[in-house]
């Protein structure tokens, strides 16, 4: 058993999610690698839009709380439009480098269509713009309707390329951290919204 926790977000509130077990099954990998797991089930957060005004509304205290107590951390999405979805958004928004700099990040997109990956490309940024060290292995699910089905996945090889993505977060979760980014030397954060 390693020191090593992971927590996992969940960025879909669909109650039939493919998004929430393909999580599943990286957490699951994580546990078999020796790491304690985590659910961060967003349908089960009250967190408003995000207002820059208002930085601990409903249970974004608790949120916040144990995406820093995790070693590593997998944001799921479903894609949307080409982009991460909005609930995911509004976490991170939350969130931030208190919870980001210097963890390790897994990424995992799970859509509909063929080529969910722009949703990871816009998860990375976003993550590297946090300090965050993100996984180079990331998971991304197409066709999620023939691939998962009946609360499982259908497809063994997509299955494990998610299941390796939480062997990687307990892999990589005590990495040392990448020097800061151009990107985040830049980044006020929303606290400092003109």
């Amino acid at each position: 058993m390693t020191d090593t926790h992971v927590a996992g977000v969940c960025g879909s509130l669909a109650d039939d999610s493919a998004t929430r077990v393909s999580l599943g099954v990286a957490l699951d990998a994580a546990r078999e690698a020796g790491a304690t797991a985590d659910l961060l089930d967003l349908r089960e957060f009250d967190l408003p839009v995000f207002d820059a005004d208002d930085r601990e509304p409903g249970d974004v205290p608790e949120l916040t709380r144990r995406v820093r107590a995790a070693d590593a951390v997998l944001l799921g999405t479903p894609v949307y439009h080409g982009s991460y979805a909005s609930p995911l958004k509004t976490a991170i928004d939350y969130c931030g480098f208190d919870e980001f700099e210097g963890a390790t990040v897994g990424l995992l997109a799970v859509g509909g269509g063929r080529f969910p990956v722009t949703a990871l490309e816009h998860l990375r940024s976003t993550c590297r713009a946090l300090d965050a060290w993100v996984l180079p292995h990331e998971a991304a699910v197409p066709r999620s309707g023939q691939a998962v089905q009946d609360g499982a996945f259908a497809d063994e090889d997509l299955r494990e390329r998610v299941a390796t993505l939480g062997r990687r977060a307990v892999r990589h979760a005590h990495i040392d951290a990448d020097p800061a980014t151009p990107e985040s030397e830049e980044n006020v954060g929303a606290g400092d919204d003109p």
